[in-house]
Parts: structure tokens; C-alpha cells; sequence
């Protein structure tokens, strides 16, 4: 006999716009937050506790936010929008003040990527003003670090991934793009090191682990594609997994590499075992688009959640297989 469907634990609503990005903040303090960036350019920051909202700011003009993180070891909050700026917020004692920011000249949709590299110090990764290219500054100096652009015609810059590898002198970039290919970018040597297709459409978006050197992406298709590192850092193809319905906005690992979920043009969530891709849920709850999926970083597995934002402005929050269930 079949599991019934889960509902959501709860939701959260008033965000005023479609919700395009989720991040958790829940292993700092006492008090854990969820961001969350609308269509209509505002910040929410949730307060998980009392599931209400601790903080809003209004940042971006207006234009719709699409990314949103925060700095580890400070209180500070980055978020883009289409407005083409990136800002930095100071939220340290009760404030949200902007503290600086950067011009990207992307029009599109592709999100920063953000790596801390020590103390103090950070890469971001964003698509610049020509349509391949992608920019790679430190931050907080601004100073440019490089900027990558792939020999042949491939189109807008769709989704980037920045990391830094244990074994190897300095970061690697993944990008995925417009006509639906892959490419692993050195960010030290500014070259690229390997290039598959991963879909015959622009790829949408892409998560990667960065422990199995495994990732998957999605596109407008109805079918995830996975992929993989080998040792030599070549891009290699592995197994797809067919969707019911076509559509993915965002893919996302949960932290301890068990699940995979999936925000679906459908209104669906669906979460898969991330070792073999296995169905395991779908998540019904909102009534347009989901375009955003974030797992929680809570220290104790078995308070851990997975968000999702949708078109239809709520988000839904979740918990599933969280006390050692077979996720396969």
C-alpha cells in the first residue's frame, strides 16, 4: 500500500510577488532564517521559529530578484536582480543598509554563484554584459579576477556553479547554456578544461556536488540529464530521468547528498534519491509554476526542511526522510 501524499509542515505567505529564490540560514544563532526574493524586488527574511516575518527590504528598484546568500562569517546579505546590481547588505545589529555593490550588465536570468575562499574574502561569479560571458571578481576589493568566454557561438549564459576542489591549485566554474551546453571553466588558468550537450534546449538550471563530482541539469524537456567528473576533469553524460511533465526552474542537493529535488513548471515538486536518481515524492501543494527548491542547513538532521517557492506567491516548507529513511 502506498504512502499517502505529504502535505507541508506549513507556508509562508505575503512575499507580495512570484518567489524566483529561497535561501536557508538556520546553523548561525539561536534563530533560523529563511531569505527569500520576489518578483516585485523585495527581500523577506523569515524567522523560521515563529514563522513570521523578521525583516523585508526593498532593494532593487522594483526590478525582480533572483538571487539571494549570505557571507558565513559576517551578517552580511547579497542579492541581485534584473535590475543588473548586485548589493550587499550590512543586517549586523538590526540593520539593512546597503553597504556596496556591483554592476553586472547582464539582462538575463542566471544567477550568481559565490564562493568564499578564506577569511574575510570571496569569489562571485556572474554573466556579463556580452552574451557568453561570464565575470569572476573577489570580493570584498571588487578587483577582477577573470573573465571567460567559450570559443564558439553557445548563447546567453544560463547557470553558473563555482567551486573549489580538493585536489588543485585553485576554483573550477560550471556553466551551463543557451543551446544546452556544459562547459568546465579553470578560474586560475582562465581556460576551459571540457565541454558536453547536455540538452537539445538551454539548460535552465544545474545543481553539483561537489563531494561525488556528480550534477544533473535541467531544461524545458521533460527529462533531467546527470553528469559527471571523471579524473582528468572531462564532462561525461550519465543517466537521464524522464519527468512527467516538462519543465524544470531549479534543482537542489540537500546537504548530506541523500535527495535531489526539482521545482517544476508543473506546480510539482518532486524529490528523487540523489545516489539513483529513484522517485520518491511529489510534492502538491502550490497552484502555478514552482521556480525555486532549497534544502535547510540545519545541524540536526531531523529539524531539516525543504522549501519551495512558486509562481503563485507562497512558499511551501516540508519535511522528508529526515530520520534515515532509504532514500536509495
Amino acid at each position: 500500500m502506498s504512502r499517502p501524499a505529504p502535505s507541508p509542515i506549513y507556508t509562508l505567505r505575503g512575499a507580495g510577488g512570484p518567489l524566483n529564490t529561497l535561501y536557508f540560514r538556520c546553523h548561525r544563532g539561536d534563530t533560523p532564517f529563511l531569505f527569500s526574493g520576489s518578483g516585485k524586488g523585495t527581500i523577506h527574511m523569515w524567522n523560521l521559529n515563529n514563522r513570521r516575518t523578521e525583516k523585508t527590504v526593498e532593494g532593487h528598484s522594483g526590478s525582480s530578484v533572483i538571487w539571494v546568500s549570505t557571507l558565513q562569517s559576517t551578517d552580511t546579505l547579497i542579492s541581485q536582480g534584473r535590475d543588473m546590481q548586485v548589493y550587499l547588505w550590512d543586517l549586523s545589529e538590526g540593520r539593512s543598509e546597503v553597504v556596496d555593490s556591483v554592476w553586472t550588465g547582464s539582462v538575463g536570468f542566471c544567477q550568481c554563484s559565490l564562493l568564499e575562499t578564506s577569511h574575510g574574502t570571496c569569489l562571485l561569479a556572474f554573466a556579463g554584459q556580452q552574451t557568453e560571458e561570464i565575470k569572476v571578481i573577489e570580493l570584498p576589493s571588487k578587483a577582477p579576477v577573470c573573465t571567460l568566454m567559450p570559443d564558439a557561438k553557445l548563447g546567453m549564459v544560463m547557470c553558473i556553479k563555482l567551486w573549489q576542489p580538493d585536489s588543485g591549485p585553485g576554483p573550477l566554474l560550471l556553466a551551463g547554456y543557451e543551446d544546452g551546453s556544459l562547459l568546465l571553466w579553470d578560474v586560475t588558468q582562465r581556460s576551459k578544461l571540457s565541454q558536453t550537450k547536455a540538452h537539445p534546449e538551454p539548460v535552465m538550471c544545474m545543481t553539483f556536488d561537489t563531494e561525488r563530482l556528480r550534477g544533473i541539469s535541467g531544461s524545458s524537456e521533460k527529462k533531467l540529464s546527470s553528469w559527471m567528473l571523471d579524473e582528468q576533469n572531462n564532462l561525461q553524460l550519465q543517466d537521464c530521468v524522464t519527468l512527467v511533465n516538462p519543465g524544470v526552474s531549479q534543482l537542489c542537493i540537500r546537504g548530506d547528498g541523500k535527495l535531489l529535488a526539482s521545482a517544476g513548471w508543473d506546480h510539482r515538486v518532486r524529490v528523487f534519491g540523489w545516489k539513483k536518481l529513484r522517485p520518491l515524492a511529489v510534492l502538491q501543494y502550490h497552484t502555478d509554476m514552482v521556480l525555486s527548491v532549497a534544502f535547510s542547513d540545519h545541524k540536526d538532521p531531523r529539524q531539516r526542511l525543504l522549501a519551495a517557492g512558486s509562481k503563485d506567491q507562497r512558499i511551501s516548507l516540508w519535511s522528508i526522510y529526515n530520520e534515515g529513511a532509504d532514500t536509495g
